[in-house]
């Protein structure tokens, strides 16, 4: 069980976000976002963004860096991965 986060480059409202995931379940992922004060408004479905400015300290805490393709291959194979045509 993992939580994941992918290299900041999605740029909006002034910066570029990364995406937290988890490997695992939804569960783990909103508990690692809770203790991390990760803001619920964040979250997305399958995923939370998170600013740049906090990825440095979400590694620290325990997510593994990983590139975008490598999140969304484990999202997939974990069975959470919303598809875009599948959100409202």
């Amino acid at each position: 069980m993992t939580v994941l986060i992918d290299t900041a480059m999605w740029p909006a409202h002034g910066t570029v976000w990364a995406h937290l995931v988890s490997d695992e379940s939804l569960e783990e992922l909103h508990a690692f976002a809770r203790a991390n004060e990760v803001p619920p408004r964040s979250f997305d479905l399958d995923h939370y963004d998170v600013p740049e400015r906090r990825v440095a300290e979400l590694v620290a805490a325990g997510a593994v860096s990983v590139s975008g393709h490598e999140l969304v291959r484990r999202l997939i194979a974990s069975g959470l991965r919303v598809r875009g045509r599948d959100r409202h």
